[in-house]
């Protein structure tokens, strides 16, 4: 049952039917005490009154004399064998007055009825069934009056289903007015849900709040802020799609242009048409690399799991990895201090970051320069810087070099697809790291990442762990 209209009617409609029983049990065990109540005083009253009016049985009453025909009052009739009559008064009522010295007087069956009893009211066992009896002391005779418990329960009977007749009224009643309140509490549900399923995938304006009960008001914030996230993302992602577009146009019309310039060159010139036809298709490998790192990070989908990382062992790593590179470019990359430092994070996204920071480091250096690494610790604090003695960037251009398709110098083919420091920024932000640009000590660019230590690197000594 995952409905919950379906619930809150099942729980409700069963609390009101459980308590509708408990009500009616109640109700029907204090009608019975009133009831009986109301009888026993009805006896009483009897009782008194025959005390009161002074009522004397005849003398014959109870052994009329032979001219006399028996008294309607005063029947004689076997106890063992009563004739009908005798049953029907048995299951109605019989009175009886007794002298003080106990001596039967008077009997409504005469010779028939319970054995005296106690003042007060009993319930008495007598001829095969219970009699409810009340017995009245007087200073000359004694009263008493009995009813069966039978014909009680059958006259209580008669009356008891119309005590439950309100009660399952009440019960109907409120089972629909239950309903009805439900489906009314849950129409801002389904107003929202029907304005959700009439919406296209374009459409992706806020849900309007104003109206919202409290309870749903944080559904529909919350879905609001979803929607601002999709569209942001599907705004960026558009965007990107249109600068990659735009970007790809021109390294591909180029490698086109210099495959027809080697098919067309002379045998002499076509080692060199070659060299340019392989940059031009190194170039476009590069940034479609590069875009397909932005659209991973843009979309987010891989799972990141933080765990710990030696930074100063991945930058050994990655200088190793460059230095082939670097030689044929004749420049010097090293590591400068590396301190072993631990950090958590995610390894493939530290892997792009190093690699798009030496790359970009190597691109935008000319021959004979030189590129350091640093790996520092301090303070709970773990840094990685890049240092370069190249052109460096302008103060002013700072921020805007963290932007994607950024190139400072776009004439210059050498200054790649200006994505680089834009991917670096992003997996810095994503891993809990915070980037800033300065100028290096030799003049050119310093990149310094800052993330916070691993909690067992941050409380041992500074440069206890193992230097990579």
């Amino acid at each position: 049952m995952n409905s919950i209209r379906q619930r809150l009617l099942f729980w409700q409609i069963t609390a009101l039917i459980v308590t509708s029983v408990l009500v009616s049990a109640f109700t029907y065990h204090l009608a019975w005490q009133a009831f009986n109540r109301v009888r026993d005083f009805g006896m009483e009253q009897i009782a008194h009154s025959v005390v009161r009016h002074g009522v004397r049985p005849h003398s014959w009453a109870l052994d009329p004399p032979e001219h006399a025909a028996p008294r309607p009052t005063a029947r004689h009739a076997p106890q063992d064998n009563p004739p009908p009559w005798v049953t029907d008064d048995l299951g109605r009522f019989i009175s009886q007055i007794w002298s003080t010295d106990s001596e039967l007087l008077y009997a409504s069956v005469e010779g028939v009825g319970p054995p005296l009893q106690e003042p007060g009211f009993h319930n008495v066992e007598w001829s095969g069934e219970s009699w409810r009896v009340y017995t009245l002391v007087d200073d000359e005779e004694i009263v008493q009056v009995a009813k069966t418990a039978s014909d009680r329960a059958s006259s209580f009977a008669q009356m008891a289903p119309w005590l439950l007749v309100p009660v399952a009224v009440l019960v109907l009643l409120l089972g629909v007015l239950i309903r009805l309140a439900v489906n009314r509490a849950l129409a801002p549900l389904e107003a929202l849900g029907q304005d959700i399923r009439r919406r296209d995938e374009k459409d992706l304006q806020p849900i309007a709040t104003n109206g919202l009960p409290e309870e749903v008001a944080p559904l529909g914030q919350a879905l609001n802020q979803l929607l601002e996230r999709v569209s942001r993302l599907l705004t960026r992602q558009r965007q990107m799609l249109a600068d990659a577009a735009h970007e790809l146009n021109t390294p591909l019309a180029a490698v086109k242009l210099q495959a027809q310039i080697v098919r067309r060159s002379p045998e002499s010139e076509r080692a060199a048409a070659l060299d340019e036809l392989d940059l031009g298709i190194a170039r476009s490998t590069h940034l479609v690399a590069q875009l397909l790192q932005m659209a991973r990070l843009e979309a987010d989908g891989r799972e990141r799991r933080p765990v710990a990382v030696r930074l100063d062992r991945l930058a050994a790593d990655v200088v190793v990895a460059f230095s082939a590179r670097a030689e044929a470019r004749e420049i010097d990359l090293g590591l400068d201090t590396c301190e072993a430092a631990t950090v958590l994070a995610d390894p493939q996204d530290l892997r792009v970051l190093f690699d798009n920071l030496v790359d970009n480091a190597l691109r935008h250096t000319p021959p004979g320069s030189q590129v350091d690494l640093r790996i520092e610790q301090s303070a709970g604090r773990v840094s990685l810087v890049v240092n370069d003695n190249g052109p460096g960037i302008a103060e002013a251009d700072h921020q805007r070099v963290l932007e994607r398709f950024v190139r400072l110098n776009p004439k210059n083919e050498a200054t790649g697809s200006g994505l680089g420091l834009a991917i670096v920024a992003q997996i810095a932000q994503q891993n809990g790291g915070l980037l800033t640009l300065a100028s290096s000590p030799p003049g050119g660019l310093s990149v310094r990442i800052v993330f916070s230590a691993h909690p067992a690197d941050a409380a041992s000594p500074e440069g206890a762990s193992p230097t990579a």
